[in-house]
Order: C-alpha cells, then structure tokens, then sequence
C-alpha cells in the first residue's frame, strides 16, 4: 500500500510518524495531508531509509543536491565527495542526473552513500543507452523509457522527474511564435527531438497510466518534470510555459486518483515580478500540489554567481509557496560543478529556504532566529556558532577576531555590550 493509500484509509505510517517528529508537527497533520496530496513522503518501499523527507503545505522548505557523472567527466570518487559534501552542509535530498560512464554504477554510489532521498532523471540513461545500442536518441522505443523507469524504481529510487506534461498541444506555441531560449530542459530536449522525429507523442504523456502503475508498484514520488521552463527572463509566464503548467495540473489528479504520490517541477528564470504570479498559478493549476523549484534564477547575467540569484529568486518563490528549491552552483552555465561548488550551491539554497520559511511563519525557523539574536545580545559566542547555518564558517572567523568581545568591527564600542549594560542584560542572556 502506498502512502497516499494509507493515508486516505486513515492510516498512520512509520515514514509519517518519522515526518512529524523533524517537523515538530502533529501526526495527523502529516497524515491528512498525504492523504490530500498536499504533502508527498518521499521513500521508496524498497529503500532502507532512516530519514523519510516530508515536502508540502506547512511543512520546512526543503533543499536539493544535484550529483552526477557525464560523458565529460566520470569521476566516481569525486561525485562520492560531493555527496558527502553536500549532505554535510544540509542538503534534504539528491538528485542524479548521471548522462555518462557507469550509469548504473554511480546510481548504486549515490543509494549507498546517501542518507537522505534520492531522485533520478529516467529519460537521460535510456537516452544514453539508445545512443550506445541504436545509434541516436531519436531511435529510442517506448519500451526503453518505460525500462528505465522501472529498473530505477526497482533500484530504490525514491523520487523522479518525468516530463509527462509535455505533448505537441504544448510544442505548438514554441514552434509558432518561439522564444529565446527555445527548450533549455535536457530531458525535455531529448523528448522534444524524439516526438518531431517519429511524429509521435511523448510516451509519458500518451500511455501515462502505464507510468503511474510502476511508480505505484514501488511508491515513488512523481515529480512532473518542466520540459520548456523558461531559460531567460524574457520567456517566462509564456505560451508554451502557460500550456505545460495546465497540463501538469491535468496529470496531478490522475495521479492522485491511482494512489501515486506526485509534485510539479517549476522554473525556471523568472524575473522577481513574476516569481509570485507563476507560484500562485502553478499552485491552482495543480491544486495545491507540492511545488519543487529549479532556481528560480532572477536575472541572466551572473554567470559565476548563480548560486546568488538563485538563492534570491528561490526566497522570493519559497515565501510565496514553493515547497522544495534545487540547488544552483557557481559553475551552473559555466562548467561541471566541483566540491566546493556545491558546498556553496547547498549554503546559498538553504539560507534562501530559511528566509522563505520565516516569511511564511514557520515556528522552527522563527525561534532559531530569535535565539541567534538573543545569542548575540549575550556575547554568546559558542551559542552563536552552534546556531550558525555554517558553524565551521563562524568559528573560523571568531578565531581570528581579538578581545574578549570577539567583534572586530565595533572594537571597544560594541553595540551589543553597550545596550546589554544599560538594559540590564547579562552574558547568559538573562534580565
């Protein structure tokens, strides 16, 4: 029985009960919530995981990783870093998005190493696959997309971006009146060239019950992938965008009615003036369905700083009701990232969550910042650094700072001390 299943027989899971717990939430809060399909758990039924992830209405915004080899580089140890790497600095989840090499291999790395979900992109390994035995992407059969889904769901994948809400009613716009950046999606791409060239239609979108029965059979999470997200600020909220988001919606009640779990892949780059315009339509469009953001990038010139405008489009998008943003690193447009890319990738994502969860009013994000601040009034400085969202960034720097009041701005003046000595307030933070 899958958890949408469970929940709407009124049943309360292990991965619920795990839920409530990290989000200090009650039970049947989780529970009616799967059940409305508002949250999604995400946890493979074949996949021995100690920290299911909750995503949805009410609950913390949660952040993405994204590891992978390519055709370009397959550095199975360095991708094994990275994981490391990123699930230290906080990451709630993995995406592998491997185009290259040992495909299978890494998948296992990526199972085996991580500690938190794992999502997978289906159409890149039967792309590459049909590349290596047919000779071409456009040689793929529906049979290998269909496989690839399954042999990764058997795998223990517990999430996957499917771009179902993609079919030639959406094309129409794009080949008609066009747009900058025509698709940027990889996976959209790839089923773009496939449904000109055979003049058929998106598999997964024309026999999307046979992919909801394999889905089901393993409990994995769809997540409607975003085949024509805008790649420049200038294509945003356009036709082909419009037509994709109604479709999602379509194909996010179907799901529902067959017990499969299911979120909606977003944009994107947005410019700030649309960010809460596509979240709010998406949201409708799709009642209510958890929304898993690709950036949102807010302007197209930082090429070496996206993990910036990211991070801003993402807190804007977060406050407005996007429940789960992926990572962007420096090197997005630029290269392949390394490890210290994505420890900056995952840093930048987490404090635009963080941001976003205090405008909506999460109580845990609230409190720790109220102690943040009631730490710095005090001179706390260990509380300080243990609230820090990067406590290893904060000792270092306190490390180096001089005098007892650790400040080297303020020097003698500390603002801090001086208002705490005439208000009263003690090193222990106490009136």
């Amino acid at each position: 029985m899958t958890q949408v299943l469970a929940a709407r027989a009124g049943k309360v899971t292990p991965e619920m009960e795990a839920v409530a717990a990290r989000e200090k939430v009650d039970v049947e809060f989780i529970r009616a919530g799967v059940a409305s399909g508002t949250i999604v758990i995400l946890r493979n039924k074949n996949r021995e995981l100690l920290h299911p992830c909750g995503i949805g209405q009410g609950l913390k915004i949660k952040v993405n990783a994204l590891i992978g080899t390519s055709s370009d580089r397959e550095d199975l140890e360095m991708e094994k870093r990275k994981i490391a790497v990123a699930e230290n600095a906080g990451c709630d989840t993995f995406m592998d998005l491997s185009t290259g090499g040992d495909i299978d291999g890494m998948r296992d790395i990526t199972l085996g190493e991580a500690g938190v979900p794992v999502g997978s992109v289906p159409i890149y390994q039967a792309a590459i696959e049909s590349i290596e035995k047919r000779g071409s992407i456009v040689a793929m059969t529906e049979d290998d997309m269909f496989a690839a889904v399954e042999k990764q769901a058997a795998a223990g994948i517990d999430f996957m971006a499917i771009h179902s809400a993609l079919n030639f009613d959406v094309l129409k716009p794009l080949q008609s009146r066009g747009r900058v950046a025509n698709v940027v999606s990889r996976g959209g791409a790839f089923l773009t060239g496939w449904m000109l060239h055979n003049q058929k239609e998106n598999p997964f979108y024309a026999k999307f019950d046979r992919l909801l029965a394999i889905l089901k059979k393993y409990d994995v999470t769809l997540s409607v992938g975003d085949a024509i997200r805008p790649g420049a600020i200038a294509d945003s909220l356009d036709g082909a965008q419009l037509q994709g988001m109604s479709i999602a919606g379509e194909l996010v009640d179907r799901a529902r009615e067959e017990g499969v779990q299911v979120m909606i892949e977003g944009p994107g780059h947005v410019p700030l003036h649309h960010v809460e315009a596509t979240m709010m339509l998406q949201k409708r469009l799709c009642s209510g369905a958890p929304y898993f953001i690709l950036g949102t990038l807010a302007t197209d010139i930082a090429p070496g700083y996206d993990h910036i405008t990211g991070a801003i489009g993402g807190a804007i998008a977060g406050a407005a009701s996007a429940d789960f943003l992926c990572y962007v690193t420096p090197a997005e447009h630029l290269g392949l990232p390394t490890e210290d890319d994505v420890k900056e990738g995952v840093m930048a994502v987490r404090i635009a969550a963080h941001a976003a969860d205090i405008a909506r009013g999460n109580k845990q994000a609230l409190e720790k910042d109220l102690q943040m601040a009631r730490a710095r009034v005090a001179l706390d400085i260990d509380r300080q650094i243990e609230l820090s969202i990067n406590p290893e960034k904060s000792r270092q720097a306190l490390e180096k700072s001089t005098g007892d009041h650790h400040c080297a701005v303020c020097g003698k003046n500390c603002a801090a001390r001086a208002a705490a000595e005439y208000f009263g307030i003690t090193q222990g933070g106490e009136n």
